[in-house]
């Protein structure tokens, strides 16, 4: 199993929500920790310090991309020319692969420095994630990390821009290799759509696109309480929720049903 954050948001935690975090971690004992975007509030040095530091107490493997907070925003200078610097001296590049006993996963950076919160891919990335899908295992769930969704509802209609440029052509080709699913944060909301349908891409099996509240930050959607997922080997996902009354992450549903 793997345990899905998103949306920390460094400068705004809630410490009851990091320490709950490390508990669940000890109980479940995940294969992998995976956080898809928004460590910081505002990228600054000692937020991405204090993310680092509590990812690494965790003691579980972790990929990680980065979101559209995670780069400067009012320093001009740094945005544009040098905007995932403070990001790589602590967490390294912005797209890794992980693989675990039953997972592999492959990060993608959607971030650009000249956008706010719409996210973008490249040719080039399309590509480079199409090679290292046809090089995994093919008894292993392979997952995609990206901060922005790749679908949002008409519920969400200020975030339909913020999806991807690309999306549709980067699905067309990833799913020729066995796609099981998208993990995202942004939205700071729980939710899972089957891309294939939403696309009309006409493949045989679902290709999930998973959506994360936010797991430790005071700036929540509407009111709901913190969440995150935790997705088990066999495909099912779960949606935990943070109890103010237990100080606990709790089981609230299958994100499938």
């Amino acid at each position: 199993m793997i345990l899905h954050l998103s949306d920390l948001h460094f400068g705004t935690e809630k410490p009851e929500c990091l320490v709950a975090i490390q508990r669940l971690c000890a109980e479940q004992q995940p294969e992998a920790v995976v956080v898809s975007g928004d460590l910081t509030q505002r990228a600054r040095f000692h937020q991405f310090y204090q993310c680092r530091k509590f990812l690494d107490s965790l003691n579980v493997p972790c990929l990680i991309v980065p979101g559209n907070h995670d780069i400067p925003l009012y320093n001009v200078w740094s945005r544009l020319f040098e905007p995932f610097s403070r990001y790589h001296l602590l967490f390294g590049q912005t797209e890794k692969v992980l693989e675990t006993q039953n997972f592999y996963m492959i990060g993608v950076n959607t971030i650009r420095r000249r956008h706010h919160t719409k996210g973008a891919l490249s040719l080039s990335q399309i590509h480079e994630i199409d090679f290292k899908l046809q090089q995994a295992p093919i008894d292993k769930l392979k997952i995609i990390v990206a901060h922005q969704p790749f679908y949002v509802t008409d519920h969400h209609k200020r975030a339909i821009k913020d999806c991807p440029r690309m999306a549709k052509i980067a699905l067309e080709t990833w799913t020729k290799h066995g796609l099981f699913a998208l993990l995202h944060g942004h939205l700071h909301q729980s939710a899972v759509y089957d891309l294939n349908q939403v696309f009309q891409l006409g493949l045989g099996q679902p290709i999930y696109d998973v959506h994360a509240g936010t797991a430790t930050s005071y700036r929540l959607h509407k009111g709901q309480p913190n969440g995150l997922n935790i997705i088990h080997a066999n495909g099912r996902m779960d949606e935990y929720l943070f109890n103010e009354a237990s100080q606990n992450f709790e089981l609230n549903q299958n994100l499938l049903k």
